[in-house]
């Protein structure tokens, strides 16, 4: 039996807080157990479980509303990569890679196994946590370096200049959303779920305190004066300049623009499979 707590939930990433006490919170533990043993066991773990006190060391157990399904108890180790990744195993091909949302990768190698004597679990946790095949990895980058500067180098200011404050926000937050994303992707970590991915960027050592910062700076910073409005641009334009030599250290680009989308198709001119490589630009 591999035992640990992987998956949903602030507490998996070390988030919990007061405020995640309001539902689907308390002592809780995952066991996972190869198709074998748990066809035979499956059932007496889990009443075994059931059976167990409702508080522990003054906490209480977790109870889980109807919508949240199950986060945690007896799971068959294909059963849980099956319902996150959609496929038991680490995927096979370069496509499969492409499918799987990032969250849905940082949720299944997140939190901590206690133990794993068979080594089955953990096997397919390192699989997965060796990050992104190269080729996927480039194509990602590409794809968010593309989506970065259409929205924040180039949709961004023009939402301004027409005064159109709704669609200069939502140019905005797809600008932090594809800016965080390569900080992930530079740092081979996947991107968490949306919620949690500002709190992670600042351990990442590769750009991520100063793009923190900045992208602090960039929300705090308001519209009503020209002068703050400058700042924003100035802000975007920073955080790029940040990231860019950053692809050129990692070999990715070689491009000498300041414009994200010229280094996105020059880092999508190297990838080496023919698929990926033809993708339009923009597919993430």
């Amino acid at each position: 039996i591999a035992a640990g707590l992987v998956g949903e939930g602030s507490e998996c990433l070390g988030f919990d807080d007061e405020l995640s006490r309001d539902h689907d919170w308390g002592v809780a533990l995952c066991l996972w157990l190869g198709k074998r043993d748990y066809a035979t066991y499956g059932k007496k773990l889990k009443d075994a479980l059931d059976s167990l006190p409702s508080s522990f060391m003054g906490y209480s157990r977790r109870s889980m509303s109807p919508r949240a399904g199950q986060r945690d108890g007896v799971w068959g180790i294909g059963q849980f990569y099956f319902k996150y990744i959609g496929c038991a195993t680490p995927p096979s091909n370069l496509l499969e890679w492409m499918t799987i949302p990032d969250a849905n990768l940082a949720t299944v190698t997140n939190g901590k196994i206690f133990a794993d004597p068979v080594g089955e679990f953990t096997s397919i946790r390192e699989a997965l946590l060796a990050f992104y095949p190269e080729d996927v990895r480039r194509k990602k980058i590409a794809a968010q370096c593309a989506n970065a500067a259409q929205s924040g180098q180039y949709n961004f200011p023009r939402c301004i200049k027409r005064m159109e404050p709704v669609a200069a926000a939502i140019a905005e937050s797809k600008f932090i959303e594809a800016a965080c994303s390569l900080v992930f992707l530079l740092n081979r970590r996947y991107t968490p779920f949306y919620k949690w991915t500002y709190n992670i960027l600042r351990s990442l050592p590769i750009l991520g305190t100063d793009i923190y910062t900045s992208l602090s700076e960039l929300v705090s910073d308001g519209r009503e004066k020209t002068s703050e409005i400058e700042k924003q641009y100035e802000i975007i334009e920073n955080i790029c300049t940040m990231i860019i030599p950053e692809l050129v250290r990692q070999g990715l680009s070689d491009e000498k623009s300041d414009f994200l989308l010229d280094h996105g198709y020059a880092i999508q001119t190297k990838i080496l499979d023919t698929t990926l490589k033809n993708m339009n630009i923009f597919i993430y």
